[in-house]
């Protein structure tokens, strides 16, 4: 009784918790890199495809809970998910092509922006004479940060551009495509954008900080061995967290008022509201 009122009713290749609330969003993405699917057996992986078989067609067994199946599916999804996430191209809004060029494009905006800010903002920082040497060396090493946001900002325009020229389809009540609009790609590639720079925020920001506090301990000035895997251990967490907290910040398929949109996506449809795929 208890489990049921904390577990919603399961529904295949749905999300056990709501999309549509950044804390929904927040549960899903960390229970899908949960570490704990890293140690499941193979005989769990196939007890689980095997379940979720039988419930696709009817023939499952008395007994089996909606905790059992959320749990089945979520291993079943931790090994798609593994595969998935080693190609980077399908985090896109894959509705337009996007050429070789624009990839190449985009490595060539990032690893520029990221080396310009980082050069020019440690000159900077040589020379504000004025600053103590502890400042100087906090400083130093939030660099990284802005760097990598810009690179990461530019990275994401340049890479999809071409969405903002020819648009990306929007889907009406029924999943129908209703027509292509650039204003939906603004918003979703902005949207995106801002995901990539909150995302290394705390990786960037808060490792330099505690290791700054740290470092200042006698026993670690003893201990200087332990060092690099006390740091090691801080950025672990601290990706950890910020990884679910920054792709939970928009829902995936994002929706937006067919006002602001094209005149002639509003002419097509009776659909006050319409959906777009943001990409990851």
């Amino acid at each position: 009784m208890a489990e049921s009122a904390v577990c919603p009713a399961f529904q295949l290749g749905r999300s056990r918790y709501d999309q549509g609330s950044f804390l929904g969003r927040l549960r899903h993405f960390v229970d899908i890199i949960d570490p704990s699917t890293l140690f499941v057996s193979e005989k769990q992986l196939k007890d689980s495809i095997k379940l979720l078989d039988d419930y696709r067609h009817g023939t499952l067994p008395s007994g089996v809970s909606d905790h059992q199946l959320w749990e089945a599916q979520k291993i079943k999804q931790w090994l798609n998910q593994s595969h998935n996430a080693c190609v980077n191209y399908a985090n896109r809004n894959a509705t337009k092509p996007t050429p070789t060029s624009k990839f190449l494009q985009g490595y060539v905006g990032a690893v520029t922006s990221a080396v310009s800010i980082a050069v020019g903002l440690n000159v900077l920082i040589q020379k504000a004479n004025k600053l103590s040497p502890a400042t100087r060396m906090i400083i130093q090493r939030l660099v990284p940060f802005p760097a990598v946001a810009s690179a990461n900002i530019c990275n994401v325009g340049l890479m999809r551009h071409n969405e903002l020229s020819e648009g990306i389809d929007v889907l009406d009540n029924n999943g129908n495509v209703v027509g292509s609009s650039k204003v939906a790609a603004r918003h979703a590639i902005m949207e995106t954008a801002f995901t990539r720079v909150v995302l290394p925020m705390p990786i960037f920001v808060l490792p330099p900080i505690i290791m700054s506090y740290l470092e200042r301990l006698r026993f670690l000035q003893s201990n200087r061995r332990l060092l690099l895997p006390i740091h090691s251990i801080v950025c672990l967490v601290t990706f950890g967290l910020s990884l679910p907290v920054a792709i939970s910040l928009f829902p995936q398929m994002s929706q937006i008022e067919v006002s602001r949109l094209e005149p002639e996506i509003a002419m097509a449809t009776d659909c006050k509201v319409v959906t777009y795929n943001k990409g990851l």
